[in-house]
């Protein structure tokens, strides 16, 4: 597909091929823009966009003038046909988000399907991403990741897809509201046990902060501490890659945590989750600790 022009000193209008873009937008920091999403929200003939008023305070602080339309969860079923209409029409249809890239937990999945679908040509102009910039400044492994976006809000939903994502032989990305923050961090710690994690909050913004710390203890921190400002990704290690390096007596701590709150078989369960260990084994060996032979 063609690619429109960067011209400076704020052009009228940028020229670029009709079609789907979807345009990432700053997480934070305002000037974590491209030139090449500026050329693009410039040209678009309609930018869809979560919360107009968001957006249009993006667009005014780079002297942009666009025509634009709300598109979210809650309108998505309603606005998406008027928006292929455009796009057979031979129109630009640009995507944004309020901040970040589209579709990363965010609205658009539909609209690119029924896109495509359609023979519309659909691109990207790549740029900021929450969940991305939280593991590269985690300090945790990067090589291997899986991006699971909101848990469920409530304790025994959000433990069973916990469970449903312990085995993943990679980090862990997570979006948490605040208010959520601790009852969800014990969640994790419960199920997927001692892991390393990092709360990440307010990404590129003035107050960035990178906590650090096993799963229980940054439970343990915001418990006590209160729900803190802003915008929240948490980014938990990988299970121990290699079980059988796991000694004995970790082995043996492990299920002796586990077994504080759990029952037998749950928690020869969760530690076989944590650690990828058979879980027949690990359930012989709580036996074991329960009739307190060392």
């Amino acid at each position: 597909m063609p690619q429109p022009s960067h011209r400076a000193g704020g052009s009228k209008r940028a020229t670029a091929a009709p079609g789907l873009y979807l345009v990432a937008t700053p997480i934070g920091n305002a000037r974590d823009i491209t030139l090449r999403a500026l050329d693009l929200l410039a040209g678009a003939d309609v930018v869809a966009c979560e919360d107009s008023r968001t957006t249009g305070k993006l667009l005014s602080m780079h002297g942009i003038s666009a025509k634009l339309t709300t598109y979210h969860d809650h309108n998505a079923a309603r606005v998406r046909p008027g928006l292929l209409a455009r796009l057979k029409a031979g129109d630009m249809v640009v995507l944004v988000s309020d901040a970040g890239t589209p579709l990363i937990s965010d609205p658009g999945y539909r609209l690119v399907v029924e896109a495509r679908a359609a023979g519309i040509p659909v691109t990207t102009a790549p740029g900021p991403s929450a969940p991305i910039a939280a593991l590269t400044v985690s300090g945790l492994p990067t090589d291997r990741f899986f991006f699971a976006g909101f848990l469920p809000p409530k304790s025994a939903a959000r433990r069973r897809a916990l469970e449903g994502l312990a085995a993943i032989d990679g980090a862990l990305l997570l979006l948490e509201s605040t208010r959520r923050l601790a009852a969800a961090l014990a969640d994790m710690a419960h199920v997927l046990g001692p892991r390393e994690a990092a709360v990440v909050r307010e990404l590129t913004k003035l107050h960035e902060e990178v906590r650090r710390g096993r799963l229980d203890a940054l439970a343990a921190h915001y418990e006590a501490a209160g729900a803190p400002k802003g915008e929240i990704v948490i980014v938990i290690a990988p299970p121990e890659a290699d079980a059988d390096r796991l000694d004995d007596a970790a082995v043996d701590s492990l299920l002796r945590e586990a077994l504080a709150t759990d029952r037998l078989r749950d928690a020869a369960a969760r530690v076989a989750l944590a650690t990828g260990l058979p879980r027949r084994r690990l359930y012989n060996r709580a036996l074991t600790l329960t009739k307190g032979d060392p």
